[in-house]
């Protein structure tokens, strides 16, 4: 591929990314392979250039474009290199017209500006991540893990946390394979940490997923307790299996819920958990550096979805939790609607609770809890709290 023809394949890639964004859609990845996948021709190169055109056209528009063509000329106007590409030659995008606009460059849509934590530094959020591990406790150790990674550095505040550069292929490494580390963004173990789990103990992953954090605290836990991980979706959760094998988490529990009435598949926990964690469905801003598109993908109406949706699964969770136990909730999002005022409006609905704080070398207090954000910590964006059970 020519130069000029990765430009036309990034504009014709932004233009399905837009589109997909728009109707909920498959994500911005899934449509380059399959790109790519049907032009056999693109040699390694030619993907790597594209690829890199539409992220870096992504990340600078904070409104969704209007069209692929319009991002493109944005980030063109930047990079004056690129504005000379449009020339009209064969797989070519036509010339830029005199007085035609491009996306207009920002980090956060309008919309969505106010909601943001103040704390945030907002033009952070989209810079590029790096690739965190967890050692996994249940089979090695940081100092037997660390020099199988010479590239990596410690991550002096998480006991058991090591940064690589961004896109390390970790798992086409041995140590991964053997379950002896897993990928985790550094905040995310933070959250694992702050649920202080402990041998022994009854802990309730109340949105498991695919179970990253549900390794974490199985890790905590030394293999030892009983440790369930729930969710409504099947096939999150059917990824967990082959996840805990590996980290030879083999004590973890799945249980299957039924959307809308958890609570009935819950209620032989209730009184009896030490430790619930709800890490909740939301809006994800503060995951933007690994999911630029996800910004042209929220609305002030879905925000609001997953706000409700927020509170009425802390109200079912907080049953769970036996007399001194913790409740602790965390989202990968960094509006004050899905964190400090979610929690705020918790302890107003239920009485007999009470926050905590929590102290780590990462973050800051924020509210009844705690922020990471991209630009003061190096990690995700996540607010979590925990909630002492002080009452029956």
């Amino acid at each position: 591929m020519t130069p000029s023809a990765r430009i036309q394949a990034a504009i014709d890639l932004l233009d399905a990314i837009i589109a997909s964004a728009r109707d909920g859609g498959p994500a911005a990845d899934t449509l380059i392979a399959r790109y790519f996948k049907e032009r056999r021709y693109a040699g390694s190169r030619d993907r790597r250039a594209v690829r890199d055109h539409v992220y870096d056209a992504i990340r600078r528009a904070g409104e969704r474009p209007e069209t692929g063509r319009e991002a493109m000329i944005g980030l063109a106007a930047e990079q004056p290199d690129l504005a000379a590409l449009f020339d009209g030659s064969a797989h070519a995008p036509l010339p830029i017209e005199p007085g035609e606009v491009g996306a207009v460059a920002g980090s956060v849509p309008g919309w969505l500006v106010p909601l943001i934590a103040a704390p945030v530094e907002q033009d952070a959020l989209l810079g590029r991540a790096p690739v965190d591990l967890r050692v996994n406790r249940l089979k090695a150790t940081l100092e037997a893990v660390a020099p199988l990674f010479p590239d990596a550095a410690p991550i002096a505040a998480l006991p058991d946390a090591l940064r690589l550069p961004e896109g390390y292929p970790v798992e086409k490494d041995g140590a991964w394979k053997d379950g002896l580390v897993e990928v985790q963004d550094a905040g995310s173990q933070a959250i694992a940490l702050a649920c202080g789990a402990q041998p022994g103990m009854t802990v309730v992953d109340m949105c498991a997923g695919a179970g990253g954090k549900t390794l974490a605290l199985a890790a905590a836990m030394a293999g030892q307790g009983t440790l369930i991980a729930a969710d409504t979706i099947r096939s999150r959760l059917a990824r967990l299996g082959p996840r805990a094998q590996r980290a030879g988490a083999t004590f973890i529990e799945t249980l299957l819920l039924d959307q809308s009435h958890e609570a009935r598949g819950l209620s032989s926990l209730n009184g009896l958990a030490d430790v619930v964690l709800v890490d909740a469905p939301c809006s994800g801003t503060g995951t933007w550096r690994r999911n630029p598109e996800a910004r042209w993908r929220l609305t002030a109406a879905r925000l609001d979805r997953l706000v409700a949706e927020q509170a009425r699964i802390l109200d079912f969770a907080a049953p769970l939790l036996a007399p001194g136990g913790a409740l602790v909730y965390a989202t990968c999002a960094l509006t004050d609607r899905e964190g400090k005022a979610q929690v705020d409006a918790f302890l107003r609905r239920h009485a007999g609770w009470t926050p905590e704080a929590i102290n780590l070398p990462l973050g800051r207090a924020h509210g009844a809890g705690w922020l990471l954000t991209p630009g003061h910590d190096g990690t995700d964006g996540f607010f979590f709290a925990r909630l002492r059970r002080t009452a029956a």
